[in-house]
């Protein structure tokens, strides 16, 4: 049967139907090949198996005739112990089929696991914030397990499927080809009921499983405390009542539908299973009886028990091409996210400048994340070694557009963003990241201790160099107060710190990779007056320090910047000191209106 027990394609997957072409075989191929030594043994222990798998039969016939018909004592005992042999030899070669096939099917997962991870890590900023999360987990964890499935159990299952069908086939010919002919003939019949049942089972189920997602929808709705009271508040306890009593009743009919048609699949599936082995018995005992055929009762018994061999590996091989459409879909889903374009990567000659001073020019930048809305419009301003900026303006202006590419996160449509003279696009990633440092309002901390975190700028940092960057960033006295100190677990996402421990554990993970280039994006917009205060601490003696961009709200944030850019719907409209723009009367007297005179006020007030 197929993934999921369905010996069947739905109405999505047949619409969804992988395009199965020899490109996309030679490169399933691929991930096979360097395990092709392996696999030789996995297809020699499948044929010895399905060979081994065969033989009780046989020499049962031979005991039946020669032990207990023939009254051959010696014969009896020695097939006996043939037997025992042949019973332990199958189980101890299903036993190395088993392990080679799992050893081969982790190792092709473990490479593609690999491969897979590499690639997106390669990905653009872009495609993490246009492709849903979800998904991408999902091919990195369901869809790659699900391939070592494919190769672990459906490869395998045809292989060994297809060598038990002939291995049993030829057996049968072998002893009588007249009631070989008819077992074969009969097996249709137990493969007929399979498909359509098996079709009206998934029906059933996926409809009672659908019932149930409404039952659990209305229980979840009408039970919480927020339920209760607007059902109570509008007196439809009544109404919930009938409402959900109508999807029980529909439930219970559903999986009584399903488990009868369960059950009468079983009956038809016993009857004609039974079919079978009646009629070889009949044209058997007619052959022995009426023809003095030279059968024997040992013969009629192997070619029972071959034929019941070979039920289970036709049903299976009449699904190999719905086990088969739905591998291909699989592979094909995985080698879509292998075949999306690095969108951000290395120059062939990418430059690695021997020091960094930090000089940022944009240079009539333009920008846009889809090509019918602009972001950014001929945007072009040059900040100094060592001097600040602050960029203000309204929200969705393209203020973090702007910060975003200094580090190439994206890379411009038209101009230029260049780093110390050189354009970022050639200098090597690697040094260009590692010169610029960000610090977001969002702020990410990895599930594990403070030290983990710091160290993840600097894996070889030195205790002084984490206590240094600490104190800047006005966090080092609260590791400090700590009874595990620099050792003491943040939790997942760094839910045991209030944000404005975050942040400045954030900003002291920052200042270990010593950039000279300093962003701080909107790095106090969310936090509380004292928080915000104590970050600003920590800011202020580090924009004097370096070349620094500041996106802010905060009003002594921006007066510290050397210079200050206004920017409206992706352009920078006016620039200057605070004193000159806010006597000009344009944005920025507006902007220090509504934004920074109320912050500076709610500060006043904390």
């Amino acid at each position: 049967m197929g993934r999921g027990g369905r010996g069947f394609l739905t109405d999505e997957e047949k619409a969804n139907r992988p395009k199965i072409t020899r490109a996309l075989l030679r490169r399933i191929g691929s991930y096979l090949r360097p395990y092709w030594k392996q696999m030789t043994l996995v297809l020699l222990s499948i044929l010895l198996s399905s060979i081994f798998g065969l033989l009780p039969s046989i020499l049962t016939g031979r005991i039946i005739d020669e032990g207990l018909i023939g009254q051959n004592l010696d014969a009896l005992i020695w097939l006996i112990v043939v037997l025992l042999g042949v019973i332990l030899g199958s189980s101890l070669i299903g036993v190395l089929e088993s392990y080679l096939n799992t050893w081969i099917a982790q190792h092709i997962t473990f490479d593609m696991r690999n491969s897979l991870y590499r690639h997106l890590q390669s990905m653009s900023y872009r495609f993490f914030t246009t492709n849903k999360q979800g998904d991408i987990i999902t091919r990195m964890t369901s869809d790659i397990s699900s391939v070592q499935q494919i190769i672990a159990n459906t490869l395998t299952r045809i292989l060994s499927n297809s060598i038990t069908l002939i291995v049993a086939i030829v057996a049968m010919y072998q002893k009588n080809w007249i009631l070989a002919t008819i077992g074969i003939i009969i097996l249709p019949l137990f493969t007929l009921p399979t498909k359509k049942v098996g079709k009206t089972r998934w029906t059933l189920t996926r409809e009672a499983q659908d019932c149930r997602d409404e039952i659990n929808g209305i229980l979840n709705e009408t039970l919480s405390v927020s339920g209760q009271m607007l059902v109570k508040l509008f007196c439809k306890e009544d109404q919930e009542y009938r409402r959900y009593e109508s999807f029980n009743q529909r439930l219970i009919r559903l999986n009584i539908r399903e488990s009868m048609a369960g059950r009468w699949f079983r009956v038809v599936l016993q009857t004609f299973s039974s079919i079978g082995p009646m009629l070889i018995y009949l044209v058997g005992g007619i052959l022995m009886i009426r023809y003095d055929s030279d059968l024997t009762v040992g013969d009629v018994t192997v070619l029972v028990a071959l034929l019941g061999k070979m039920y289970q590996p036709v049903n299976s091989l009449l699904n190999i091409q719905v086990d088969w459409i739905r591998s291909m879909a699989l592979f094909t889903r995985l080698f879509d996210y292998f075949d999306m374009p690095v969108e951000i990567k290395n120059a062939p000659d990418a430059i690695i400048p021997k020091k960094a001073a930090g000089r940022i020019e944009f240079d009539h930048v333009h920008f846009s994340y889809e090509l019918s809305r602009p972001i950014l419009k001929d945007v072009s301003f040059t900040l100094d070694s060592g001097k600040s900026i602050a960029i203000v303006g309204p929200s969705g202006s393209g203020k973090s557009t702007i910060i975003n590419l200094i580090p190439r996160l994206y890379d411009v449509i038209e101009g230029s963003v260049r780093f110390d003279g050189i354009d970022v696009r050639q200098l090597d990633l690697g040094f260009l990241r590692d010169q610029v440092g960000v610090v977001t309002q969002d702020t990410y901390l990895f599930n594990g201790s403070i030290r983990d975190n710091l160290l993840y700028a600097k894996p070889n940092a030195t205790q002084n160099e984490l206590v240094d960057a600490c104190r800047k960033a006005n966090i080092h006295d609260f590791i400090a107060s700590q009874p595990e100190g620099y050792d003491s677990l943040v939790g997942n996402r760094g839910l045991k710190l209030s944000g404005g421990e975050k942040q400045r554990i954030s900003i002291a993970r920052v200042l270990l990779k010593d950039p000279a280039v300093l962003i701080f994006d909107e790095a106090t917009s969310s936090l509380d007056s004292i928080s915000e205060n104590m970050i600003q601490e920590a800011i202020d003696p580090l924009i004097t320090s370096r070349t620094s961009i500041l996106i802010a709200h905060r009003l002594s944030t921006v007066l510290a910047a050397d210079e200050i850019l206004v920017v409206k719907e992706g352009q920078i409209v006016e620039r200057g000191v605070h004193d000159d723009l806010l006597a000009s009367g344009g944005l920025y007297t507006e902007l220090y209106e509504t934004q920074f005179r109320r912050a500076l006020d709610s500060t006043n007030e904390g």
